[in-house]
């Protein structure tokens, strides 16, 4: 006599389809693979961390004043002052570089074997650094003053803003000097304000 067990796996067991009919459907999948897909799959949803859920410190509302500490900076005036005192920094520190590595300083021509003193040197060196120090200051508050009102008035924080800012600025100074300076400015300020703002992002 066959095992009761057997013949209920025989009678469970579908029957063989014909030739040419379509097989029977796929076994549905695994519970562990829909529980996967779900924790590392497509169907992962993002979670928004929460402080206050997890115990953390939360956060007070902010002030009234806190809020218009917010608008100050976010301002255009605050973030071409903030460039310019940047640049102004920047552009001393370079010019004084420099002028340290430079041989022609203190150099003159009336007398070309004469050591210039250590007043001469660092004269020149103040001299060089101050001059650099304006025109940085100057294309930075130009810059950033620019590219504000720009995302201002695209409404967006991307790389065009950059360029965008960076091609008036060059302009800007370029056209002193002609068309084609200005065309050459605009060009070389945009390209470096987007690798700039590449490398950044």
């Amino acid at each position: 006599a066959e095992r009761p067990w057997v013949c209920m796996a025989i009678m469970a067991a579908p029957p063989p389809s014909a030739p040419g009919e379509p097989g029977p459907p796929p076994p549905p999948p695994l519970q562990y693979s829909l529980l996967l897909q779900h924790l590392v799959g497509d169907k992962r949803q993002p979670r928004v961390w929460d402080p206050a859920v997890l115990g953390g410190i939360p956060c007070p509302p902010k002030s009234e004043e806190q809020k218009m500490v917010e608008r100050v900076m976010e301002s255009c005036p605050f973030k071409a002052a903030l460039a310019c005192v940047g640049g102004f920094v920047l552009g001393g520190a370079f010019g004084i570089f420099t002028a340290g590595i430079d041989t022609n300083v203190g150099f003159d021509p009336k007398d070309p074997y004469r050591t210039p003193t250590a007043k001469e040197v660092l004269k020149d060196m103040g001299q060089r650094g101050i001059s650099y120090a304006k025109n940085f200051a100057i294309v930075g508050a130009m810059f950033s003053c620019t590219e504000c009102v720009v995302e201002s008035y695209r409404g967006k924080s991307d790389w065009k803003n950059s360029v965008i800012s960076g091609c008036i600025t060059g302009g800007a100074i370029g056209f002193r000097a002609g068309l084609k300076a200005g065309v050459i400015g605009c060009g070389g300020f945009a390209a470096f304000s987007a690798a700039v703002d590449y490398y950044l992002r």
